[in-house]
C-alpha cells in the first residue's frame, strides 16, 4: 500500500538539472514557460508539455519551476494532463522518476484547492508516483481549516467505504488525511497523530498515521515541498483547535507551554519512535528507515545496523521500511536493490524483500512488476516473502478473487501458495512462511 504507502528520501538531495532537452523541442524563454504549458495542456497534449518543462525548466530553480506550471495546469481543469506531462519528465529525467512523488502532491493541491468535493477531483487524479496526486487533494481540503472534528474526520472519506473494490482509493483518502493534519498542525507530528486518532476504524486509523509520518520526514528532507505554504505556521490550528474525543494530555497536546516536538534527532536512530505511544509503533517503524537514512546521509547498511537496534517486534516492520526506501535507492533496479537488501542481517533481509515489491507496485498499482522483482530474488526465503507481499497487494487492487487466483498462479510454481496466502484465497499459510515469521521473533 501507498502509506502504505513509500518516501523518496533521495529527494532530499534536491532537484537536478533536467539535462539536455528532448529533440525536437524549442527553447522558451522563462516568461513563456507557463502559457506555453497552459496552451498544450488545453490542447490536451501531455506529451508536448512534458517535453517543454524539460527544455525549458533547468538551472537552480528547475523544482520551482516545474511545479509552477504543472501547479498552473491543475489549477485550470487538466490535471490528467498535468499528471501525463509529469510522467513524460519522469521518462526523461532520472531525477524527476526518484522525486515525482513531491509533483504530484502538487498537482494534486492545485486540483483540490479548485474544487474542494474529493469525489469530483479524485478520479481525475492517478496512481502515477505512488499516488501523490491523491495526497495532495486531500491537503488542500485541510488548507482552509483551522480545526477538525470526528465528523468532518470521518465524513471525508467515507464516499470510499461503500464498496470493497474502492480500498486503494480509500486508502490514498486516509492516507492523505495524515498528510493533510500534520500539515493543519504546523508540522507538529504528535497533534496530527491525534487528527488520525478521530477516526473510528483501526484500518483508516493506521493508514492515516502512515500519512502523517510521511508528511513528518518529508517536511524535514524538502522543507519547500507544494505542502509547506499550506501549514498553519501562524498556530491558528493550534490556539483553535476542537479535536473532539481526544485526550487533551496526551504528548503534551494543547498546552501553551509545551515544547514544540522535533522531527528528527540525529543522536537517536530510532526517534521519533522512541518518543510515541505503542499504538503508533507500527506506522511509524514503516518509515523509520527514511529518517535513518536522512541522518546519516544514506547508509544503507547503516539503517540496517539501526534497525537491528529496534524492539524485536518491530525489526521486521524496519526492515521493510528499508525495502521500501531500496527501492528509490536502487531506481527500481532487481540486481542493486538485491545487493542493498543483501546489507542486512540474514534473517530479516526477507523483510527487506518485502517492503521492496510493495513499493515496487505502489510506484504505478502494477501487481506485475512485484511478480518480476521476486523473480530475481536469489534466496527461497526473500522469494516467499516477496510472493506473499505480492499478494496482499493484490488483495488490495483486486476486489475479485478469481482474477486475483488467475494472477498468482502466474508467479514461480512452488511460490503459488505464497502469494494465494498473501492474497487471501482460504490456503494456510505455507511452512515456509511460518518459518520465516517464527525466526524474526527469536
Amino acid at each position: 500500500m501507498k502509506s502504505a504507502a513509500s518516501l523518496f528520501l533521495l529527494a532530499a538531495m534536491g532537484c537536478a538539472s533536467a539535462g539536455a532537452p528532448p529533440s525536437g523541442v524549442n527553447r522558451a524563454t522563462r516568461a513563456n514557460v507557463d502559457s506555453i504549458a497552459l496552451s498544450f495542456a488545453t490542447a490536451g497534449d501531455s506529451i508536448a508539455l512534458g517535453n517543454t518543462l524539460a527544455a525549458n525548466c533547468t538551472g537552480k530553480d528547475t523544482s520551482t519551476c516545474i511545479e509552477n506550471a504543472l501547479s498552473l495546469v491543475a489549477r485550470n481543469g487538466f490535471v490528467k494532463v498535468a499528471m501525463g506531462g509529469l510522467n513524460r519528465l519522469g521518462a526523461v529525467n532520472a531525477d524527476i522518476r526518484r522525486t515525482g512523488h513531491v509533483y504530484a502532491h502538487a498537482i494534486g493541491i492545485a486540483a483540490g484547492a479548485t474544487r474542494r468535493d474529493i469525489t469530483q477531483t479524485f478520479p481525475q487524479c492517478s496512481e502515477s508516483y505512488q499516488s501523490g496526486c491523491y495526497h495532495g487533494v486531500i491537503q488542500a481540503w485541510f488548507a482552509s481549516l483551522d480545526s477538525v472534528s470526528a465528523a468532518d474526520a470521518n465524513a471525508l472519506c467515507a464516499p470510499f467505504r461503500k464498496s470493497e473494490s474502492d480500498r486503494w482509493i480509500r486508502f490514498q483518502c486516509v492516507h492523505g488525511m495524515g498528510h493533510g493534519l500534520t500539515m493543519l498542525y504546523a508540522h507538529n507530528l504528535p497533534k496530527g497523530l491525534a487528527g488520525c486518532d478521530l477516526l473510528t476504524e483501526w484500518w483508516d486509523r493506521h493508514s492515516c498515521y502512515s500519512g502523517a509520518f510521511m508528511e513528518n520526514i518529508v517536511n524535514v528532507t524538502i522543507p519547500h515541498h507544494p505542502a509547506s505554504a499550506l501549514a498553519h505556521h501562524d498556530g491558528k490550528a493550534e490556539d483553535h483547535a476542537s479535536m473532539e474525543g481526544m485526550d487533551h494530555d496526551m504528548a503534551g497536546m494543547h498546552h501553551a507551554d509545551a515544547k514544540p516536538f522535533k522531527p528528527v534527532d540525529p543522536a537517536d536512530p530510532l526517534y521519533p519512535c522512541s518518543a510515541l505511544e505503542e499504538r503508533y509503533q507500527r506506522a511509524c517503524y514503516e518509515m523509520q528507515t527514511s529518517v535513518m537514512l536522512y541522518n546519516n546521509k544514506g547508509d544503507i547498511a547503516g539503517a540496517a545496523k539501526g534497525c537491528d537496534s529496534a524492539p524485536l517486534d518491530m525489526r521486521p516492520i524496519c526492515y521493510a521500511s528499508l525495502g521500501r526506501d531500496i527501492s528509490s535507492y536502487s531506481q527500481q533496479n532487481h540486481a542493486e536493490a538485491v545487493r542493498m537488501c543483501s546489507l542486512g542481517t540474514e534473517k530479516y533481509q526477507p523483510w527487506c524483500y518485502y517492503g521492496l515489491v510493495k513499493n515496487f507496485i505502489d510506484l504505478e498499482a502494477r501487481p506485475a512488476d512485484g511478480m518480476a522483482m521476486c523473480r530475481d530474488i536469489p534466496s527461497e526465503a526473500g522469494k516467499t516473502l516477496c510472493y506473499d507481499a505480492v499478494g496482499e497487494q493484490v488483495l488490495i487492487l483486486e476486489p475479485d478473487a478469481e482474477k486475483r487466483r488467475a494472477f498468482c498462479a502466474t508467479a514461480e510454481v512452488e511460490f503459488v501458495d505464497a502469494c494465494s496466502y498473501g492474497a487471501r484465497l482460504g490456503v494456510q499459510a505455507p511452512t515456509k512462511l511460518v518459518a520465516i515469521w517464527d525466526a524474526a521473533r527469536k
